[in-house]
């Protein structure tokens, strides 16, 4: 962890200051996926009840893999409403990474089923959405909320690229998730890239003659 972030523990959650202003469904939001060379990216909202149980780090980042399915599983019995956005490698290309992610978080918010209140988002940007809306750096450190998000989001995604491994076993999408490891460069050299793959991304435009 490094400074910046550890510095952020010290934070109160933000969160804790909007309940007292007595709002209640205040939805947390993070992503996963800003930065593969393959695969779409994934953004969640989750709404917490004010006395969850939820203790610790939840950023996803932060746990290990077997102990974020726990996490995950946790999650989803204890929220009062979960949504997901994804948006696919193709709209990726067509557009920018960031107005994807953002999108994907917009609709992760149009598929809760409550009235939000408040968004908390994990980052520096709003989204296009008519509430009260906070962008916190680092905020899946210092908010369970979108922290809870985050361990959403990753867990999706994770087995969405687990599932396109079964399509491409070539580039092994169940071990790096569709990031730059030297393994996943190095087949993208050998073999060029796949319908999975973010054509504009720097790494991947490498073998262009072999458009699997």
């Amino acid at each position: 962890m490094n400074g910046k972030k550890a510095a952020s523990l010290r934070c109160s959650p933000p969160e804790d200051d909007l309940y007292r202003q007595g709002y209640r469904f205040i939805a947390g939001l993070d992503e996963a996926g800003r930065g593969p060379l393959a695969g779409p990216v994934v953004a969640a909202a989750v709404i917490l009840p004010k006395d969850h149980s939820l203790e610790g780090i939840l950023d996803s980042k932060e746990l290990s893999p077997v102990f974020r399915d726990e996490v995950f599983d946790k999650i989803r019995a204890q929220a009062v409403a979960v949504g997901f956005g994804v948006v696919d490698q193709w709209e990726i290309d067509r557009v920018n990474i960031l107005r994807c992610t953002l999108k994907a978080m917009e609709i992760a918010v149009s598929h809760l089923n409550l009235p939000v209140e408040y968004l908390l988002i994990d980052g520096l940007h709003t989204i296009n959405a008519p509430l009260p809306q906070l962008p916190v750096k680092h905020g899946d450190y210092i908010s369970p909320l979108m922290g809870a998000a985050s361990v959403i989001a990753k867990v999706i995604r994770d087995r969405i690229m687990d599932r396109f491994h079964e399509l491409y076993p070539r580039y092994n999408f169940a071990k790096n998730r569709g990031y730059g490891t030297q393994e996943h460069r190095d087949v993208l050299k050998a073999y060029g890239f796949c319908s999975l793959h973010r054509k504009t991304f720097q790494g991947v435009r490498c073998r262009q003659d072999l458009l699997l």
